[in-house]
């Protein structure tokens, strides 16, 4: 999860005949990847990008409810529209995503000056239900369920050079803290060649890092791979041993229109030239996308300790492409918490994935999340939380205060809530432990010559670019050529601090290879 953020350019108006519009994004990349495909909708309608929320004709607000400080910011925001709503009617707002998918009536009683409600199914819908609004007044669509990924969708990208791919939508586990299984609905997977087709048509278009996306990506496929069971039986065949190493060269280059479902578009060609069995096809999924030329990295999120299995283990090591950084949300070190949050697995064994994937994975980096004060933590719980925390050594995480969602079983654990303020203090402590195990693990970094993807210009110096290493660790580095966002060079480093690393560009060694974005002039 992430902190609020804008998707809107500097686009010209000229004589103000085209609208504008802005998006602002709060939550986790999928949002994220969901307000890229807004963007994209609202340009295809031919609106242009508003420097500012401000400026704009359409405001569309993409909201996440994992957390009740995300309600409280939009709630927030609402409130500072109304008065640009009252000096310019003229203006559309809409709220999109998680907390429109649940809270529709709350959203339409707290900010009754808002045009449009839609929910997370039915994001293809975020041109059509605005230029409604506009004949027929305000308007909610939330749906229920949709087998649409937003990836199928137009897309306007802010970085031209990275691209986040949809590979599942849903979730099916029952985490007692998570409300995402009731706003985005059961886990479906995208047919394994239509996501191949994707990235090679990113490929083409001068992406060469892609992160693919999904809830529990560890369990991509089984649900495809149980209905083709279900559908054509088993098959007795080959080893899967024996099976094509690539599907990025062996998959049909269409879906079928009629008839069964090809096997290979659907779960891939290793799946379907080996052995039939109904399994994950994760592990086969990075070993295709690590295939398609042009394609430098590969990066996904999130996986679940539970699923995390040897075969994506394996590819992860074997694909040069996929990028030596894990993300392996913990959430809690205790097992009675763990039992409670229904996660599915003991803290001995996510330290056993965790061993496994770095044996397995020269060079790796882990980060994780983890909530404290979950309902219930006692101080023994914390203390067991703290020593895996140090025992994991984790680069990076994302910690949070346990915040109830109505809707989910957490929230009605009112008389075990842990105090605010012994949640606080907890909190306090374990940053205590990330961060040093972060600076240790920077720390083993200088000296050594990183590949870096440069991400633009430093926010705190302009002058000092900011790249992105294989372990998805930030490096600043000087250059004295201009070099384009998107760019691969070797940089020695020769500081480390907690949250990055500094170091001198040794050589670039690939330039950007995608289009420079011209911004559309108005008619």
């Amino acid at each position: 999860m992430g902190v609020a953020r804008s998707l809107g350019s500097v686009a010209a108006t000229g004589d103000g005949e085209r609208r504008s519009y802005f998006v602002r994004t709060y939550g986790c990349q999928m949002n994220e990847h969901d307000s890229e495909r807004i963007a994209g909708l609202l340009e295809a309608d031919d609106l242009v990008a508003a420097p500012t929320m401000a400026d704009a004709d359409v405001i569309v607000l993409n909201t996440c409810c994992i957390r009740e400080n995300a309600d409280n910011k939009l709630y927030g925001q609402l409130g500072h529209l109304k008065r640009l709503k009252e000096e310019r009617p003229e203006v559309q707002i809409a709220v999109a995503g998680c907390l429109a998918q649940k809270d529709q009536e709350l959203v339409r009683q707290r900010a009754p000056h808002v045009d449009v409600v839609f929910g997370t199914h039915n994001v293809g819908r975020a041109a059509d239900l605005l230029n409604e609004a506009r004949v027929s007044g305000p308007v909610t669509e939330i749906l229920a369920g949709s087998d649409e990924f937003p990836s199928a969708l137009p897309v306007r990208r802010d970085a031209q050079h990275a691209a986040w791919v949809t590979i599942q939508i849903g979730c099916d586990n029952t985490c007692a803290f998570c409300i995402v299984p009731s706003v985005r609905g059961r886990e479906i997977s995208r047919p394994f060649g239509e996501l191949i087709d994707e990235v090679r048509r990113l490929a083409a278009d001068g992406v060469s890092e892609v992160t693919l996306l999904g809830q529990n990506v560890n369990s991509y496929g089984r649900d495809v791979t149980l209905a083709l069971r279900r559908t054509n039986g088993a098959r007795t065949g080959p080893a899967a041993a024996t099976a094509p190493s690539s599907d990025a060269v062996s998959l049909p280059a269409a879906p079928p229109r009629t008839g069964a479902a090809d096997p290979r578009w659907q779960a891939g060609s290793r799946w379907a030239d080996g052995r039939r069995t109904a399994r994950p096809l994760f592990g086969d999924l990075l070993r295709a996308v690590g295939a398609v030329d042009g394609i430098e990295r590969v990066r996904f999120t999130s996986p679940h300790p539970k699923d995390l299995r040897a075969d994506v283990i394996a590819a992860m090591a074997e694909t040069p492409a996929v990028c030596q950084h894990l993300h392996l949300p913990l959430q809690s070190g205790s097992d009675e918490v763990l039992a409670a949050m229904h996660r599915g697995y003991t803290a001995q064994r996510y330290l056993e994935r965790l061993d496994a994937a770095r044996v397995g994975i020269d060079d790796l980096a882990v980060s994780t999340d983890i909530i404290v004060g979950f309902p219930g933590e006692t101080e023994r719980d914390f203390a067991d939380t703290l020593e895996l925390a140090a025992a994991a050594r984790f680069d990076s995480a994302f910690t949070f205060v346990f915040s109830p969602r109505p809707g989910t079983e957490a929230a009605e654990l009112v008389d075990r809530f842990v105090p605010p303020d012994v949640a606080a203090v907890r909190m306090e402590r374990l940053r205590t432990v990330i961060e040093r195990s972060a600076r240790l693990g920077n720390e083993s970094r200088v000296g050594r010559v990183e590949e870096a993807l440069v991400e633009g210009p430093s926010k705190r110096d302009p002058g000092t670019l900011t790249g992105r290493t294989r372990q998805n660790r930030l490096l600043h580095f000087a250059s004295a050529e201009p070099l384009r966002t998107g760019t691969y060079a070797r940089v020695r480093v020769t500081d480390a601090a907690t949250f990055h690393l500094s170091g001198e560009l040794i050589e670039v060694t690939a330039p950007a290879r995608h289009r420079t974005r011209i911004p559309v002039a108005a008619r």
